[in-house]
């Protein structure tokens, strides 16, 4: 399994992603069919962006998880918890064992994220929050003379939240080109598609609009990933937002634009044909 890379050579796109991605939606499958869980669905639209992010990209030592010169990454949309933690685990930050206890009485490991748990910074679930707390983090990096970036990742139907747009706003007030917001636009929330309850359409429009460098780009292609996150900052004293469109359940066909894998639980054969076609994408 991939190693987390130094500071030095974190550029060098020498990691398998798209068998670290396969790999993490294989336990995050696992992880949700053996508590009978939910949101395998939002899981998997991200898993090649945090294969990415984690494998190549962000300045993070497992062994030292507070580093004070780290990168900062937040998943705003904590739903999604099963996805980062099987990452935080094959990079090292924990025993990839403990993922069995998944949303088990006891466990660190909730079904939304914990801070309590090595790698994460920010306690999530309540959607609407993680981007102004990205915000306050690259503001303060900078009023520190760091070079670290913050970095969250956020759902396109959490930006329906008011709370977002005010960071939107501060944001470039501030000059705060550390700062990288990635969205993930599935467009589809836990009640329907995101564009049928509120349409943000054109999304990069309103970015610009207010004062964001932006960059679109399909979030399973690795190649366009890395080079997004390589090219920051897309232009000095900007904030910079990767509109990632991406598909929910992405990697299981049953699974592929169907909202019912937001809140759903596999079932064991549903698990197996779901395990044949991941190790098939490994291949």
């Amino acid at each position: 399994m991939p190693l987390l890379k130094s500071i030095s050579q974190k550029m060098s796109y020498t990691i398998n992603t798209k068998q670290f991605a396969s790999s993490i939606r294989k336990h995050a499958l696992q992880m949700v069919y053996k508590c009978n869980a939910s949101h395998i669905g939002p899981c998997f639209s991200i898993a090649d962006i945090l294969a990415v992010l984690y494998g190549n990209i962000l300045h993070v030592d497992p062994t030292n998880p507070r580093q004070p010169d780290r990168d900062r990454f937040i998943l705003s949309k904590g739903h999604a918890a099963a996805i980062l933690y099987a990452t935080l685990a094959e990079c090292g930050f924990f025993s990839v064992n403990e993922l069995d206890t998944y949303s088990t009485d006891g466990s660190r490991l909730n079904g939304h994220i914990s801070a309590e748990v090595p790698g994460i910074e920010l306690s999530t679930g309540s959607l609407g929050h993680g981007l102004s707390v990205a915000a306050g983090i690259a503001l303060a990096l900078k009023h520190d003379n760091f070079t670290s970036r913050s970095y969250v990742l956020v759902g396109d139907g959490e930006l329906n939240e008011g709370s977002c747009w005010e960071s939107v706003m501060f944001a470039p007030m501030r000059k705060l080109d550390n700062l990288v917001m990635i969205v993930d636009r599935n467009n589809m929330q836990g009640l329907g598609r995101a564009s049928d309850i509120i349409d943000m359409s054109p999304l990069d429009r309103k970015f610009l609009d207010f004062g964001w460098a932006v960059r679109v780009i399909d979030g399973h292609n690795h190649s366009q990933i890395f080079e997004s996150f390589r090219d920051i900052p897309f232009e000095a004293e900007k904030p910079n937002v990767i509109i990632a469109n991406t598909i929910k359940g992405k990697g299981v066909s049953f699974m592929e634009n169907t909202l019912a894998w937001h809140y759903k639980s596999p079932n064991e054969e549903q698990v197996r044909l779901a395990l044949t076609e991941l190790l098939e994408c490994q291949e």
